[in-house]
């Protein structure tokens, strides 16, 4: 089963599209099923991205929708409140807010991906356009940043194998 390729590149094209985990899980997952490099991060960054389109521009009346029913309200406000609350902690968010979102997205800490940063771009009444590539050079650049960080312990990994 692990041995199929197809099946290996929707695993990590899937994961990329969960929030939170997204690419920051996608790519490790992928070294780790002995996708190359390369696959990794291009199969993790298109799914990565695909999100972005829709939950800038559909996100608001999707929650509105949602939120009549007492099943979903929780998770919206949750979602909302974190939204609103990195805009409000963010200057950088407030003022320049372009360079706001790349800077949120691009640095790959917990609850700061895609999924977070197109939220932030819908409560801003951000238009697709204007929001779609920052928030997809931040998802480039985590993609680089967790790629290195996975090269890195996967070599080191290897290293203390072959001593042992």
């Amino acid at each position: 089963m692990f041995d199929n390729i197809i099946f290996k590149y929707l695993i990590t094209f899937i994961v990329s599209m969960t929030p939170i985990i997204e690419l920051r899980g996608a790519i490790p997952i992928a070294v780790g099923m002995h996708l190359s490099y390369l696959e990794a991060f291009f199969i993790s960054f298109i799914g990565n991205i695909i999100p972005i389109y829709f939950i800038v521009k559909y996100i608001g009346p999707i929650f509105n929708f949602l939120g009549r029913f007492k099943i979903f309200k929780k998770i919206i406000d949750w979602a909302s409140n974190r939204a609103i609350k990195k805009i409000e902690e963010s200057d950088k968010l407030q003022n320049y807010t372009a360079l706001g979102l790349y800077l949120f997205v691009a640095i790959p800490l917990p609850g700061t991906g895609a999924w977070v940063g197109s939220l932030i771009a819908n409560f801003l009444h951000m238009p697709v356009k204007k929001a779609f590539w920052p928030i997809a050079a931040g998802v480039l650049t985590a993609g680089i940043i967790i790629l290195s960080g996975t090269a890195a312990v996967a070599g080191g990994i290897q290293v203390l194998l072959n001593r042992g």
